[in-house]
């Protein structure tokens, strides 16, 4: 792993806890916010590959879960990680780093986040809430449903914004001339 991308683990982790507990809104569903923190790992998953993304998801959520509620929640923890590990598998065929972020990639990139959330909250959260926690089924799939579809339009509409607008701070190789 580059080193770069170790600080960009680490990085991405503290920003993680950040938005996840100072940037998040309660839905009226227990335990189920609204967050803000799921553009960042997109972002970030986007930028530095699946294994970031899932590092990123699984840190971040881990030091989210201790200083909010002292204990951890595996579950949803894998989840972040599942999330954070799907989006980044499309970080090469997107690569902002050194393209524009076209109406293909903007396209690209909303599918995957939708795939990624419906896996991570329709599938993995809840079952295995079911699994480890004996948790009901019905609470735990309205959760998931409830956590899943805030994602998808968070990481839609914010995750979006950040890509496009990181895309276009990057100087394009197509733009640079050789001066005599």
């Amino acid at each position: 792993m580059k080193i770069k991308t170790i600080v960009a683990i680490g990085i991405g982790s503290a920003l993680f806890l950040i938005l996840s507990r100072f940037a998040s809104i309660p839905t009226g569903v227990p335990n189920t916010e609204i967050q803000t923190a799921y553009a960042l790992l997109a972002l970030m998953a986007i930028l530095y590959g699946p294994l970031a993304g899932g590092c990123i998801g699984f840190i971040g959520h881990i030091l989210k879960d201790l200083t909010a509620y002292g204990s951890l929640w595996f579950s949803w923890i894998i989840a972040s990680a599942v999330f954070g590990l799907i989006v980044g598998l499309v970080s090469k065929k997107i690569n902002i780093k050194n393209q524009l972020f076209s109406k293909q990639n903007i396209l690209i990139f909303n599918l995957t986040q939708i795939v990624a959330n419906l896996v991570a909250w329709g599938v993995v959260a809840p079952i295995l809430d079911i699994i480890i926690y004996q948790e009901a089924a019905n609470k735990v799939f309205l959760q998931g449903l409830v956590a899943g579809s805030t994602n998808i339009l968070t990481v839609g509409v914010i995750g979006t914004a950040l890509l496009y607008t990181y895309s276009n701070t990057r100087t394009k190789h197509q733009n640079l001339e050789k001066e005599n």
